[in-house]
């Protein structure tokens, strides 16, 4: 008999103390909620290899009242939320993850989350007239924002209502007064599917908003998970252990037993209130203020000196484009090997086209029209498709993530005239910064397929490159480390 697996904690504080072992943890005291917190966590996802930042002290929140950001914004720190060996570039992590989510997929249904009868979640418990979100430090996180959010790296957990379906969604949550938030759910989403249900039924919408636990949380509720399964199951599959949960008092929604803190209420029928504006994934405000549903906050728990998780959007690189690109660019590449391109040799989603308007493909060209299909495919795959504008084929001497080398090759080795294929009314989205000056009724976008590779019929006699070789590369690093 098979010995019972014990659950996963999904602890913020374990992961922290694992980073400081890394390397990649610095702590900031004495920043502003307003604005600066999220002044300084843009400007540091800017560098070359940016370490995750803990603010503590800030001012008008008692100390141990902090903020986390920039989780998941390294080669390393996202192979240890991943579970994976840790690699410290982005080709090695790629490669690492090419095959886990097809995986993680097929297991998830092994792993339901485990119940427990409590944790450190309620160490501390505001009810009925104390409750109060704003004795946390949400952040007004940009000049133009609507207002602080508390939610950007949080986890909204909800129940269908004709099932025991149990979504985990990561949708933003804004902050009205000290007992209402705001809950944006872009139409077709799953939490939205399930809020609907209820909208319609007349009854009262159960949600549980986690701010704030093991980054591998907000990491999978924000990524596209089959409809009707659960994203702890998913979580599990990666842990290969189950996630540990506590059920709320009010709503018997799961929780993580040790998240940081935990809003428990209600989205009542007709009770919407102006949301926004906010930030998306490309770095624009796409629509103005809006009517979202409103959470009453009946509940909340929070352990002793409890972290906000923050994870905001902004113009890339934001606090999670890095980890979009890894994990798109992995899904890309199996895509790509799925529908039968051969000899692919890496893929990146550039984080400047929030991981998914800008995407490359190297290969090592086997036959004529070989870049060609690798940049249709790219381009339309059922991964690629949604808001894809720019896919490249490069040769595969060039790193598609370093965009230096990806331009030089679109500079050098493609004509305009020959090398740029567009296909007209394909998948976009109203979300597109450009839909407002694109001619269509329904969201379309053009896309534009760029073979920068050699010429296939001249690419014996194409010029030779005018640099080190790879090998003499790596040897004069090694010797000269000290220079370079």
């Amino acid at each position: 008999m098979s010995k019972p697996l014990t659950g996963h904690p999904l602890d913020l504080r374990t992961w922290i103390e694992d980073t400081k072992k890394l390397g990649e943890l610095t702590e900031v005291s004495g920043a502003e909620w307003d604005l600066e917190i999220g002044a300084i966590s843009e400007l540091n996802v800017k560098k070359d290899l940016p370490n995750a930042l803990l603010f503590d002290d800030i001012p008008g929140y008692p100390k141990g009242h902090r903020v986390m950001t920039c989780s998941t914004s390294s080669p390393a720190r996202l192979s240890s939320i991943l579970r994976l060996p840790i690699e410290t570039t982005n080709a090695g992590l790629t490669q690492s993850l090419r095959g886990k989510p097809k995986q993680w997929q097929g297991l998830a249904a092994d792993y339901p989350p485990v119940a427990v009868a409590t944790g450190p979640v309620f160490e501390n418990i505001q009810e009925k007239e104390s409750v109060d979100v704003l004795a946390f430090p949400s952040p007004l996180w940009h000049e133009k924002d609507g207002g602080r959010y508390i939610g950007t790296g949080c986890m909204v957990v909800t129940k269908d209502l004709d099932s025991d379906w149990v979504n985990v969604g990561t949708y933003r949550v804004m902050v009205h007064d000290k007992n209402h938030v705001g809950l944006d759910m872009i139409p077709g989403k799953h939490g939205a599917i399930q809020y609907d249900k209820y909208m319609k039924a007349g009854k009262p919408f159960p949600v549980a908003i986690v701010i704030g636990c093991d980054p591998l949380g907000y990491l999978i509720s924000g990524i596209e998970v089959p409809f009707g399964m659960c994203e702890y199951n998913y979580i599990g599959a990666i842990l290969k252990q189950p996630v540990s949960v506590v059920h709320g008092q009010l709503t018997d929604l799961p929780i993580p037993s040790h998240a940081e803190i935990v809003l428990e209420g209600w989205a009542y029928p007709g009770d919407e209130r102006i949301e926004g504006p906010f930030g998306e994934f490309h770095g624009y405000y796409p629509g103005k203020p809006a009517t979202a549903p409103v959470v009453t906050v009946e509940r909340v728990y929070f352990r002793n000196n409890p972290i906000i998780m923050g994870s905001p959007p902004a113009k890339p690189p934001n606090d999670y484009s890095y980890s979009k690109a890894v994990m798109r660019s992995a899904l890309l590449m199996d895509s790509l090997i799925a529908a039968g391109v051969p000899d692919v040799q890496a893929v990146w989603a550039h984080e400047i086209g929030g991981a998914r308007m800008f995407n490359v493909v190297s290969i090592k060209q086997r036959y004529a029209g070989h870049a060609r299909q690798a940049g249709h495919i790219l381009s339309q795959c059922g991964v690629g498709a949604y808001m894809s504008r720019y896919s490249v084929v490069v040769d595969e001497d060039i790193d598609p993530s370093n965009m230096q080398e990806v331009m030089w090759a679109v500079a050098t080795r493609s004509d305009p005239e020959m090398d740029i294929d567009i296909t007209r009314r394909g998948m976009g989205s109203k979300n597109d910064p450009m839909s407002i000056a694109l001619p269509y009724k329904a969201p379309f976008n053009s896309k534009a397929i760029i073979d920068a590779c050699r010429p296939f019929d001249f690419i014996n006699e194409f010029p030779e490159v005018a640099e080190a070789s790879k090998e003499l590369q790596d040897k004069v690093r090694a010797k000269w480390k000290h220079i370079l």
